[in-house]
């Protein structure tokens, strides 16, 4: 097997100009959403973010101009008028955010099923290697899955496994 990257971690700056290689470069033309200064996002993430953001909020952000998305775990309704929903349940919860653009599931975890989630209304399922001692294992069942259930795509934390801190 060869490697695509030595085993040495990363520094955000050995990554080169942002103008090289990203989206928005000549060789990698933006979105219009991207290019254009006036609309910018917002991605709500981290603990809970259903525990702390409301309708006002994100009314106020959009009124200037904000593309607003959310990462939660599905255990509150997310306010009106997000943009971009992706739910990341944690195993044994219930969830109540059942619809939106992503699913994105640890995978593997004991006793979670990616089966019993795909009743849900979302746009996009995808499996995220869980990250341990064993993850290269973890990464290749993943990738194992996907290739037997094609509704699962494969979501990598590229940082981690480019070991960038």
């Amino acid at each position: 097997m060869k490697t695509l990257w030595n085993e040495r971690s990363l520094n955000f700056s050995d990554l080169g100009s942002r103008d090289r290689g990203f989206a928005g470069s000549q060789d990698f033309p933006a979105t219009q959403r991207t290019s254009d200064p006036a609309i910018q996002m917002v991605v709500f993430t981290g603990g809970e973010p259903t525990l702390q953001i409301t309708d006002e909020l994100i009314t106020a952000l959009k009124r200037e101009g904000f593309y607003v998305a959310i990462e939660t775990n599905g255990t509150k309704s997310v306010p009106n008028n997000i943009d971009w929903i992706t739910v990341s349940p944690k195993i044994d919860s219930e969830i109540v955010q059942n619809k939106g653009d992503e699913l994105k599931l640890v995978y593997p975890q004991k006793g979670l099923d990616p089966k019993t989630y795909l009743d849900l209304n979302f746009k996009h399922f995808y499996l995220q290697p869980k990250d341990s001692s064993d993850q290269k294992e973890n990464t290749q069942l993943c990738i194992d899955y996907c290739l037997d259930n094609p509704t699962w795509k494969l979501s990598i934390q590229l940082h981690k496994v480019l070991k960038i801190k």
